[in-house]
Parts: C-alpha cells; sequence; structure tokens
C-alpha cells in the first residue's frame, strides 16, 4: 500500500501545513533574535558613548577631584565608570570594585572616541560579556581616559526570555494551524463527497438529475457547475442516441417488413410467378436497406471519430459534372449548371457523396428545374445547389441537418430518402474544413457549400 493511500489529503494537508508553519517560526524566530540582539547591543553601546561624553565633558569643567565625588554620589546599577591617567593609572572610579586595574586597553586621543567588546572582566566579575566605551579628555594639559563599562547581562537575559516565549508559544500555533487547516478542508471535503454521492446516485434512468452547486463561488462550486455540464452533455447524448436507434429502428423496419412480406407471399406460390413480379420490389427494398446501413455506418464512424479521409488534389468541376449527369440520366427534371476549374485537397469519394446528397435532396423537392452554381472567392470555392421546389423556413435551416430530420409531412413521404444525407453531408464537410446551410435565393431553396481551395 502507497502512502497516498494511506494518507487522504485531509491528513497530508494538515502535515504540509504543520511542516511549512513550524519551518517558518523556527526562521522567523531566529531572524527575530538576531535582530532583538543587534538593536539591544546597538542601544548599549548608545548608552555608554553617551555617558563617557558626559564624564569627560564633567572632567574637563570640574577636574579630578570634583568627578570622583560626582561618580561616587551617583552611580549606575550595571555600569562602571574609570578615569586613567598617561601613566596608565586609575585616578578616579565609580565604584572601589573597579578602582583597581584599568578594565581597557583602550587608549583614545583626546576628543576621540573607541569601544570593544570583551568577553569577561575580573574586576566586573560574572561571566557575560562587557561592552567598554573610552573617550579621551585633555584637562590642563594633560591626557585623559574615560573608561565606561556595562556587561550585557540585561541584553542576553531579555533575548532569553523572549526565546522561551517564542519555544512556548511556538507549539500552541502550530497546533491551532493544524486545527484550522483540519476543520477547514473537512468542511470542503465534505461539500465535495456530498458532490460524488450525488453523482453516485444518478445512472441512465436519472439522467435528468443535477448536484447542488455551493454559493462559494470558488473552485468546488466551478467542480459542481462543471459536473452539472457533464451531466448536460451525457444527457443529450443519449436523448440523441436514444432517438437516433428509435428512427434508424423505424426506418429498417419498413424494407424489412416489405420484403419479410414478398418472401412469404412468393412462397406460397408454387409456379414462382409472384416471385417474378415482385422481384423488382425486393431489389428496391433491398437497396434501399444497403443505403440506410451504409449512412448509418457512415455516422457511426463520425460518432467514433474514425471518418478517415483519403487526401489528396482534387479537381471539384469534374466531381460536381459527374453527379450532374448521373442526375440527368435518372431524372426527367431539367438540371443546369455552371461549372469553373477549381482544385481543393480532400476526399474525392466523400466529397462526391456530399453533392449526390444535395443533388438527390433538390431531385425530391424540386418542381421542375435544378440550377447549379460556382463561384470562386478569395481561398475558398462557394458551390450553389438550387431547386424551384418549396422554400426550407429559417427557423428549420439548421434542424433540416439533424439526423431523420422530417419538417413536414410533405418532407416525410418524399421519394425515399432516409433523412440521413444531408446529416452525412454536413459532417464531411465539417471534416473537410466546409460548411453547407440551407438557405433562399430568389424565391428558390437553395444550399450552399463552402470549401477551401488548394492554394489557400
Amino acid at each position: 500500500m502507497t502512502t497516498g493511500s494511506r494518507w487522504g489529503i485531509r491528513k497530508r494537508s494538515v502535515l504540509s501545513a504543520v511542516v511549512v508553519v513550524t519551518f517558518s517560526l523556527l526562521v522567523g524566530g531566529a531572524f527575530l533574535l538576531l535582530v532583538l540582539q543587534s538593536s539591544l547591543t546597538s542601544a548599549a553601546w548608545s548608552n555608554l558613548s553617551v555617558r563617557a561624553n558626559d564624564v569627560a565633558r564633567l572632567l574637563a569643567e570640574e577636574g579630578i577631584e570634583e568627578t570622583q565625588s560626582t561618580l561616587a554620589e551617583d552611580p549606575r546599577s550595571g555600569e562602571r565608570v574609570q578615569i586613567v591617567d598617561s601613566s596608565n593609572r586609575v585616578v578616579a572610579w565609580s565604584s572601589r570594585r573597579v578602582r583597581g586595574d584599568p578594565i581597557s586597553a583602550l587608549r583614545p586621543a583626546p576628543g576621540k572616541t573607541a569601544k570593544e567588546q570583551l568577553a569577561q572582566v575580573p574586576a566586573l566579575s560574572g561571566d557575560d560579556e562587557v561592552l567598554v566605551s573610552a573617550r579621551g579628555v585633555e584637562v590642563h594639559g594633560k591626557p585623559y581616559v574615560v573608561l565606561v563599562a556595562a556587561p550585557l547581562e540585561v541584553q542576553t537575559e531579555t533575548l532569553r526570555t523572549v526565546g522561551l516565549l517564542l519555544l512556548a508559544a511556538a507549539p500552541l500555533l502550530v497546533a491551532l494551524v493544524a486545527v484550522a487547516v483540519w476543520v477547514l478542508v473537512g468542511q470542503s471535503l465534505k461539500t465535495v463527497e456530498r458532490i460524488r454521492r450525488q453523482v453516485s446516485e444518478i445512472d441512465g434512468r436519472r439522467l435528468s438529475e443535477r448536484v447542488e452547486v455551493p454559493p462559494t463561488g470558488d473552485e468546488i462550486a466551478a467542480l459542481a457547475s462543471t459536473m452539472n455540464e457533464m451531466l448536460d452533455k451525457l444527457e443529450h447524448s443519449n436523448n440523441s442516441h436514444r432517438a437516433f436507434f428509435s428512427d434508424a429502428s423505424h426506418e429498417l423496419r419498413s424494407p424489412l417488413s416489405t420484403l419479410v412480406t414478398t418472401a412469404e407471399v412468393a412462397s406460397l406460390d408454387k409456379s414462382g410467378k409472384t416471385w417474378l413480379d415482385m422481384q423488382q420490389t425486393v431489389i428496391s427494398e433491398s437497396s434501399r436497406m444497403q443505403s440506410l446501413v451504409e449512412d448509418l455506418l457512415t455516422l457511426a464512424k463520425v460518432d467514433a471519430h474514425q471518418l478517415q479521409l483519403h487526401v489528396q488534389d482534387v479537381d471539384l468541376e469534374d466531381v460536381l459534372d459527374s453527379e450532374i449527369n448521373r442526375l440527368r440520366t435518372v431524372s426527367s427534371l431539367q438540371v443546369t449548371a455552371e461549372l469553373r476549374p477549381v482544385r481543393v485537397r480532400g476526399d474525392e469519394r466523400r466529397l462526391a457523396q456530399v453533392f449526390r446528397n444535395l443533388l438527390d435532396n433538390a431531385a425530391r423537392h424540386a418542381t421542375s428545374r435544378i440550377v447549379v452554381g460556382m463561384e470562386r472567392r478569395a481561398g475558398e470555392v462557394v458551390v450553389s445547389v438550387d431547386n424551384d421546389g418549396e422554400i426550407i423556413s429559417p427557423e428549420d435551416r439548421h434542424r433540416v441537418f439533424e439526423r431523420f430530420a422530417r419538417l413536414d409531412a410533405s418532407r416525410s413521404t418524399d421519394g425515399g430518402g432516409s433523412g440521413l444525407g444531408l446529416a452525412i453531408s454536413r459532417e464531411i464537410m465539417g471534416a473537410h474544413g466546409g460548411t453547407v446551410v440551407a438557405a433562399e435565393s430568389d424565391g428558390w431553396c437553395r444550399f450552399q457549400v463552402r470549401l477551401p481551395t488548394a492554394d489557400a
């Protein structure tokens, strides 16, 4: 069993949040302590420098004796002051503990300042580091150095206290984050689980149902909307397939019934004369059923995205001329055409199928004439197939390309059409990058094809 199967999204989210927050606290805490240490040390240096300047000014104005008296009367906690003469002898001090040896070897010239940080000063006792600020001053022509020292005990204790507070607060903060992430992710997953449960309950008999979309407007709401869109597509596809199968069954039932009836009647005539009389009917119905089956197979390939085209350069005017001549031989209608040389890239057999369907459709509905026009435009060729029959109303010009479409009673009983020819033509033209639409031209019914030319 893999780690992903043992750990769900909820646990992994909590673990990730805990790791990230813990790392952030460690890095942030270390940075905070460094900044705090630098700030405290800088403030201590500043205080020592100010104190050294004050004592140096007092020494220059009042002299050694007065300065000694002032230092003795105003001792400051944690701070030690020494005044060292040119012979390295301590001549004044703030505490008897530092009246012996100088606490630092710093000897800046009069008017100059120096500082250093010492690991330990025996005279001050303690184990903390010590900051020393030195200021040179001249009194009655003699150079002196004012040394002011203070241990880093306060700064160290402050850093230790802050560090302990961070260590104590970090687990509590991490725990709060873990609980918050656990609750928030759990709430989100409850919504996802509800969507999953609703979708799992939808089957082929309940495709009209939809999942509840939460009013949050977030990714989960988008997931629910996408689920509903998918269910819309599935329902539409299911309804289309049901209608397709129903229409296909209806179309196949008629020729099959005719063939069965013919066979039963012919079998009762021992002389065989009935069979000879019905032979043409059997051939006609068999051809009709064969054509219908071929159309159904073509649409099945289209639905499965398996319609293969053998693309090559095709002289479109030759394809049209061949189909027009075929129509003239099987129809008494007047067929006129104005063709011009145009070459396209496509499958010649499929293109011929498109124009055969359009011409046969025009022949079924024309009164007496069919006119085929061909026009070359920028990057495309436009072929128009007009007939003087009934015009298709604008609201039906899109529906006429649906499978087994029947626009009215007169068209439902037309001369043997399966109702698939125009649907197949639209799919084939789409595969060639072209279009076929129903339109009207000067009171005539028109089907217009647009196809890219070979040099487009």
